[in-house]
């Protein structure tokens, strides 16, 4: 493939990723507001499917899109500072997602999964919930930096 093509898988791939990630927050922190049983488990739902298909689907599509540009240029993916710098942001919110994110997610899943039916929210949920933005939002700044260190190219 070339430059080009992977270049805008890479771009495409960014585009899902934060596109999915902002939106789907938008939409649980709405749901959740509404403290409506039902519309909390549809949009927790939602969300995890959405993760299933735009975020992984982001996450896949940046890293083949990044290194396959990246090898095709010629560029060092090791030594060149923006290189290293996008990659490390991007290495960072993953562990955050992974580690801090899908956890609480799954909980809240199961959780929603037993008051779909306009049941009990448990005060786990809530926690869960709060816990979830937040760390979210920790976890995208790294990937609009890394956006930033890639159209800038910075050098240090």
């Amino acid at each position: 493939m070339s430059y080009a093509t992977f270049t805008i898988l890479h771009i495409v791939g960014i585009v899902l990723l934060i596109g999915n990630v902002t939106v789907t927050a938008f939409w649980k922190v709405m749901a959740d507001r509404s403290r409506d049983a039902r519309l909390i488990a549809h949009a927790q739902y939602l969300v995890t499917w959405a993760d299933w298909l735009f975020t992984l689907g982001g996450i896949v599509l940046t890293i083949v899109g990044g290194y396959g540009a990246a090898i095709v240029a010629g560029y060092a993916l090791f030594t060149q500072p923006w290189l290293v710098w996008g990659q490390l942001l991007f290495l960072a919110s993953g562990l955050i997602w992974v580690g801090i994110l899908l956890p609480a997610q799954v909980r809240q899943a199961r959780m929603a999964r037993a008051f779909a039916d306009g049941g009990q929210i448990p005060a786990a949920y809530w926690r869960d919930a709060k816990r979830w933005l937040v760390w979210g939002i920790v976890a995208t700044v790294p990937l609009v930096a890394g956006i930033v260190v890639m159209v800038v190219k910075t050098r240090a």
